[in-house]
């Protein structure tokens, strides 16, 4: 095969528990993750060198993205690679925001681990490429699997929820980014001298999902990293309050944002919810959860 091509949805965090810091500097973290119908796609073709090329589309800025060594999707095949002579063009085709707490740059690994897996005829199954993914970065496991799942030690212990729903939400882009290690310093400021509990993920939303049930769902969403992300970016507030006052069901940070997240009973909802939103950032549907990376 001279080509391949993989996508992969973006990541939203339906709750983020975040306990004391640890002696590596990590946080443990509980979360329940969702995979929502935002992709990027990643085409893997072969070389004797190694490239990296990038474009957006659906108005997706990817000036500030790094195609050099730093890049987590050359990352991704590098260490895939191994010792073996081997090269890669890479082109990232980006439809999840940068920077926005969507975990775009996981995505784009894990799409480069499918890829080249097939590219290469390597013949490694999933579980054996979430251990390369838990190499790369926290995010990178779930961006394989996809659908609903819980999260635990730094993120990247995926197991699969229960989940009946279909859900509907209306995600909210700014032209600007958040910090993802400033926002835990912000959280490690904000607990100083405070014990810290042990991060859980609640046991309603676990029930809500797999009941299917939107408004359970909406009443048990949380983010522990959302005080610090506010105190970082305190204009978050607003959008937030909005979406509230446009009927959204809930109104969250995605991770460490600055994506705010609204949850609609449906899509018709969602498009009213939208509406109210436009003069904040980009506004757009999508909806959850979706399948992890797949060939195209």
């Amino acid at each position: 095969m001279a080509e391949v091509t993989v996508q992969a949805p973006a990541k939203i965090n339906l709750h983020l528990g975040v306990g004391p810091v640890r002696a590596d500097g990590f946080h443990p973290l509980a979360t329940a993750y969702q995979a929502l119908s935002l992709y990027s796609r990643v085409t893997a073709t072969d070389a004797d060198t190694w490239s990296l090329t990038c474009s957006g589309r659906d108005g997706v800025d990817v000036s500030g993205v790094p195609l050099d060594e730093s890049n987590l999707a050359l990352r991704a095949a590098r260490l895939l690679a191994g010792e073996e002579p081997r090269g890669v063009a890479l082109h990232l085709d980006k439809g999840i925001p940068v920077a926005g707490g969507l975990a775009g740059g996981s995505a784009d690994a894990a799409a480069t681990l499918v890829a080249c897996n097939e590219l290469w005829g390597l013949g490694h199954d999933r579980a054996t490429l979430a251990r390369f993914a838990a190499e790369l970065g926290s995010d990178v496991p779930f961006a394989l699997y996809g659908g609903s799942a819980t999260g635990h030690g730094r993120g990247e212990i995926v197991e699969p929820l229960a989940d009946a729903g279909h859900y509907e939400w209306v995600v909210l882009t700014f032209d600007f980014g958040v910090s993802t290690p400033a926002a835990y310093a912000e959280f490690d400021l904000l607990h100083a001298g405070a014990e810290v509990p042990d991060p859980v993920i609640p046991a309603e939303l676990l029930k809500a999902l797999a009941e299917g049930s939107t408004s359970g769902l909406a009443a048990a969403v949380g983010n522990d990293l959302q005080p610090a992300t506010l105190r970082l970016r305190p204009d978050l507030a607003e959008p937030l309050a909005a979406g509230i006052a446009a009927s959204a069901l809930a109104a969250l940070v995605s991770g460490s944002g600055p994506t705010c997240l609204f949850l609609a009973e449906d899509a018709s909802h969602a498009d009213r919810v939208a509406a109210a939103l436009g003069r904040f950032g980009r506004a757009r549907r999508a909806h959850g959860p979706v399948p992890g990376a797949v060939i195209c």
